[in-house]
């Protein structure tokens, strides 16, 4: 079994900075993925951006220059620091870890964490 627990959402202002943060524990794979998703009422849940165990990143279009993921191996720890905040940044922020064991993937979510951006 998997763990996520996520912190750093809240309210920020347009233009503001926030950091969300992601600790996994539990059973992981040296390999693994991961990122993080938000789902705005009303939408789809969306990939924001993610980051391999090798330091591989990946980014959606729309936060591309304003967001920058990172990890801690060694604490099984993701990061997402949000800058430039838009209101449409508001959603519910959720932590995702892909394990990979034997060419097994399994998908692990977190409870998810709030931001909201004011004008």
């Amino acid at each position: 079994q998997v763990q996520l627990v996520e912190s750093g959402g809240g309210l920020v202002q347009a233009g503001g900075s926030l950091r969300l943060s992601c600790a996994a524990s539990g059973s992981i794979s040296s390999n693994n993925y991961m990122g993080w998703y938000r789902q705005a009422p009303g939408k789809q849940r969306e990939l924001v951006a993610g980051i391999t165990s090798g330091g591989s990143t990946n980014y959606a279009d729309s936060v591309k220059g304003r967001f920058t993921i990172a990890r801690d191996n060694a604490k099984n720890t993701v990061y997402l620091q949000m800058n430039s905040r838009k209101h449409e940044d508001t959603a519910l922020y959720y932590c995702n870890l892909v394990t990979l064991w034997s060419a097994i993937s399994q998908n692990w979510w977190g409870q998810g964490t709030q931001v909201t951006v004011s004008s």
